[in-house]
């Protein structure tokens, strides 16, 4: 090249050498950085990796205020705050295990249809607002029963997704070591997963009364289905409830269908939060995790105060049927489902809430994701290829703690024996 430019000393020729140094010096360039983004990528715990990652989390900001809904009252001359505050590490948490819970329960649906799990299995996508904004607002010490659409509260209140996964599969890995399925799972301070409609009320109102005898300030959040909401002994607990101003927040998870039955069909009165009478009540956006959350955080001081029982209703809506075996579009349409999930999503809606306020960005929220994918997908795993319980065990765990003693089997000459 430099030959040819001392003989055809043209503008043009002499020139040529300049630009092809600069591809060189870009090339060079591009190839260093194409490393760099290959060490990020594979996980380098370079100082580059380190110095990006410090440069982009410094430029989110550390909380926002948001308008929320403003709750409907009965009984309650003043309600929870229309206007609150999320900071970026709550957002985060609330975000992952709201995301959580939805994978975990579309790969329990995944593993129902593959018959891996068998019998109830009642799905929670869709309400997870409910049970991360009400977590958030209570302590861990104290309580929590709810009845058979449970999966979510069970993760919440310490459970871990392997175990909650393991226990649908009935194996010896779940949290009820496989004796409890879909409907009955427990946790310290979590008294299930309740089967029976409507049953696990008048439970919650006695631990609330034990939180009260033993003069600890604790209390006892009890909730339950618009299915559930006409049982006579929801009402004679909301009695007893207030006569002993006892501190339980009772909640009404209106998903707006009972099992196949619209709440128009099977109520002649659909204000869930006045149903207490003498209770005062909260109607709550129950798609809404910081409308949940500061609606929770109210009905807590109003119990801790000696007030007595307060009675919220969650407007929500679940996207799956009754149950697995309840397709779910007998009595709905499709397109009211999709309508719900595009306009009232709990997680979309938390989600645009940060991008719009630069809480977090969609790489980060996308990492997020693929963690949670990673996590369902170890714990399905683990779910499917743990042992199922011996028979021998069967009779096991009758009591919490007692004395070994033989439990008759299904006739006289079968016997089991019991250890605590």
């Amino acid at each position: 090249l430099v030959h040819r430019c001392a003989r055809h000393p043209t503008p043009e020729i002499r020139c040529s050498a300049r630009p092809l140094r600069l591809g060189l010096e870009f090339s060079l360039v591009m190839s260093k950085m194409l490393r760099l983004l290959g060490n990020l990528i594979r996980g380098s715990n370079s100082p580059a990796k380190v110095l990006v990652g410090s440069r982009n989390y410094a430029d989110f900001a550390s909380e926002a205020s948001f308008d929320i809904k403003k709750c409907d009252l009965h009984r309650v001359e003043e309600g929870p705050p229309s206007t609150t505050i999320l900071t970026r590490e709550d957002g985060l948490k609330y975000y992952r295990t709201m995301q959580l819970i939805r994978r975990m329960e579309l790969k329990a649906d995944q593993l129902y249809k593959q018959k891996i799990i068998r019998g109830f299995c009642h799905l929670y996508d869709g309400q997870e607002a409910c049970c991360v904004g009400i977590e958030v607002a209570i302590k861990p010490t104290d309580h929590l029963i709810t009845a058979y659409r449970s999966h979510g509260f069970t993760y919440t209140r310490g459970i871990s997704a392997k175990e909650i996964m393991a226990e649908l599969t009935g194996r010896r890995g779940g949290c009820a070591k496989g004796r409890g399925g879909s409907m009955h799972m427990y946790a310290d301070n979590f008294y299930g997963g309740n089967g029976i409609v409507g049953a696990q009320v008048p439970l919650g109102a006695g631990i609330a009364l034990a939180c009260k005898y033993l003069e600890k300030n604790e209390i006892c959040v009890t909730l339950y289905g618009d299915g559930a909401a006409n049982q006579g002994q929801i009402f004679e607990t909301y009695n007893m409830a207030m006569l002993w101003k006892l501190p339980c927040i009772f909640i009404c998870e209106n998903n707006r269908y009972g099992m196949g039955t619209s709440v128009e069909r099977a109520s002649a009165s659909t204000d869930y939060y006045k149903r207490g009478d003498y209770i005062p009540g909260l109607r709550v956006d129950g798609m809404d995790v910081l409308c949940v959350r500061e609606a929770t955080q109210f009905a807590a001081d109003h119990c801790r105060s000696g007030k007595g029982p307060i009675l919220m209703e969650l407007q929500t809506y679940r996207y799956h049927g009754h149950s697995m075996s309840d397709p779910g579009v007998s009595y709905r349409t499709r397109e009211e489902i999709q309508e719900v999930r595009s306009k009232s999503d709990p997680i979309s809606m938390l989600k645009d809430r940060m991008l719009k306020n630069n809480l977090s960005s969609i790489e980060e929220l996308k990492e997020i994701d693929a963690g949670v994918r990673k996590e369902v997908e170890e714990a399905a795993q683990f779910a499917t290829n743990d042992p199922e319980p011996a028979l021998e065990e069967l009779a096991n765990y009758i009591y919490s703690n007692e004395s070994a003693f033989d439990v008759r089997g299904t006739n006289p000459w079968i016997k089991y024996r019991s250890v605590s």
